[in-house]
């Protein structure tokens, strides 16, 4: 798995950071940062998951051949 995300469409719902706080984090302005671009546990990758479907601009990418 290999984790993107769009700072241009960044809403700063922080949804992200709430359902993946180890992959994500956000800058001084609150738009989403990534950790963590290949998580290798699980429970993180299907925190991405979770994340990625909660995003309200689906600013957050997910290429799940990208090891």
């Amino acid at each position: 798995m290999r984790v993107t995300a769009n700072r241009a469409t960044c809403t700063v719902s922080s949804l992200c950071v709430y359902r993946a706080p180890g992959v994500f984090d956000q800058n001084e302005e609150g738009h989403v940062v990534v950790l963590v671009p290949e998580p290798q546990d699980d429970a993180a990758r299907a925190a991405v998951r979770d994340a990625a479907r909660s995003c309200p601009t689906r600013s957050i990418h997910i290429d799940e051949e990208g090891q």
